[in-house]
């Protein structure tokens, strides 16, 4: 978790902190100082762009109220077809995805975090305009892929406003599974003066104007040293626009469900001071903690070799890794929640999503398909009995529900590995989740996260596994 009630660098502008407390129809997100602008974006050469019409969201304004949770994801074959491409070519087979074929042309990239400056061939694929259901006011992207040595990625995202203007190509993350090429970074500083990208996060700046993101496109850039044979392989790219209304509290689920999945149990803080470079050590490794948590519930296992850089003193190496393998350069944190789910399918036949569900009902859905979620929450110690702590955001892994409706949860905040599992009240569970506004310990109104939630599942899920995870609108 983060260190209690400290400021989460998880940050919104200060304008929208100030819509949220005057009534503004957008949520907002953590009310804390902004981090320091990062450097500028390097020019990348870029496809067509095709504009979406003023006022492209109004037809969809009654489906707002109804879902205010768009997920949209390119994985097929006939979809990487559909992209406009530059260099690359979509590959068939078991995961359909995109590769390098010829490189596009080549390019300088300085690594802020190193100072290092290297020469990259890339090639890049833009997918299609996607028309929000829901106008939003946050847009979150995620990806899986496989990076081999020598190779990187660059994901963007341009929106089209409601208005009809268009952001620019914002850069969602630079990102590669190791660690060797490039420094894995999001971008600060990133604003057009409507709307802003805060560590993983496009948010519009103000969203009580009524102005939302009515579409969007997604933009991969492949990397590879030049004239090697490697490339990147991307299988999932997709992105999640939401318009969660404003609230401190929300309408309690009625319980459905009496099911506990056997969930591996970490501890984040017996690695307490292991490996300060990664976000101060272990008692700020929540995310990478639940991850990997989930990630061996699927089966997913990191070889001695994978570990052989962990100290052998160490209890739970593979949580080490994971701290190092999820770590945001510019964000200076392991809570980067798209870097977590890439991460997550590094691992042979695992995918990962962030997205935002609706209630604990969605969550007992998927439980019963045998899929535990992430959950990410903030609360003082009053909001949560029996955590003992307070946050200004916190993962855990939600991994069933007693015959009363409360929430199990493997909560990585814990003393020890045996005291992870726990079991919180419904009710107060449900609503540090899902709110979008909440009191801090000063009594500052500050942000909730909405609902934001990681999926990890098979590449090839069950029938019932696709069918729960299509009831909360992912595919």
């Amino acid at each position: 978790m983060s260190r209690a009630e400290q400021p989460s660098r998880r940050t919104v502008l200060a304008v929208a902190v100030a819509a949220a407390v005057t009534g503004g129809a957008g949520s907002a997100r953590a009310a804390e100082p902004a981090a320091p602008a990062d450097r500028a974006v390097p020019a990348e050469p870029g496809a067509a762009d095709t504009a979406v019409p003023a006022g492209a969201g109004a037809a969809a304004g009654a489906a707002a109220a109804r879902t205010p949770v768009d997920y949209r994801s390119w994985t097929t074959y006939p979809e990487w077809r559909g992209g406009a491409a530059k260099g690359v070519r979509p590959v068939a087979g078991d995961r359909p995805g995109v590769v390098i074929a010829t490189p596009a042309g080549r390019t300088d990239y300085t690594d802020p975090h190193t100072g290092t400056t290297a020469t990259w061939e890339y090639a890049t694929w833009t997918g299609p305009a996607h028309r929000l259901a829901v106008p939003a006011t946050e847009v979150i992207a995620s990806w899986n892929a496989h990076t081999p040595d020598g190779t990187w990625l660059q994901v963007e995202l341009r929106g089209t406003y409601s208005d009809g203007a268009e952001t620019p190509w914002y850069v969602m993350g630079r990102w590669a599974a190791g660690d060797q090429d490039i420094r894995r970074t999001s971008v600060d500083g990133q604003s057009d003066g409507r709307s802003s990208v805060w560590t993983d996060t496009l948010a519009l700046d103000d969203a009580s104007t009524g102005l939302r993101l009515a579409a969007y496109r997604l933009r991969l850039t492949l990397y590879r040293r030049p004239g090697g044979k490697a490339t990147p392989t991307v299988w999932r790219l997709g992105a999640m626009g939401s318009d969660v209304p404003d609230r401190f509290t929300v309408p309690a689920s009625v319980p459905g469900l009496a099911q506990e999945l056997t969930v591996p149990r970490y501890s984040q803080e017996i690695h307490k001071g292991q490996y300060p470079e990664y976000d101060n050590g272990g008692e700020a490794w929540c995310s990478p903690t639940s991850s990997q948590m989930i990630v061996e519930y699927w089966g997913g296992r990191l070889t001695p070799a994978q570990l052989a850089w962990v100290d052998p003193s160490f209890a739970d190496p593979q949580v080490c890794h994971a701290a190092r393998h999820t770590y945001d350069h510019q964000y200076e944190g392991c809570g980067n929640w798209p870097f977590n789910a890439a991460y997550a399918a590094t691992f042979d036949g695992l995918q990962g999503v962030v997205t935002r569900l609706g209630s604990l009902t969605d969550l007992e859905t998927l439980i019963a398909a045998g899929i535990p979620a992430i959950t990410s929450q903030s609360f003082l110690p009053s909001e949560l009995t029996g955590a003992g702590y307070g946050t200004s955001g916190h993962l855990m892994t939600v991994i069933g529900f007693t015959a009363d409706g409360d929430v199990i949860a493997n909560d990585p905040a814990s003393p020890s590995d045996a005291a992870v599992r726990r079991v919180y009240r419904r009710s107060e569970f449900e609503t540090i989740w899902l709110r979008t506004k909440r009191h801090n310990a000063a009594g500052n109104v500050v942000s909730g996260t909405g609902g934001v939630c990681y999926l990890y599942f098979p590449a090839r899920p069950t029938p019932g596994q696709r069918k729960a995870l299509a009831a909360v609108g992912v595919r």
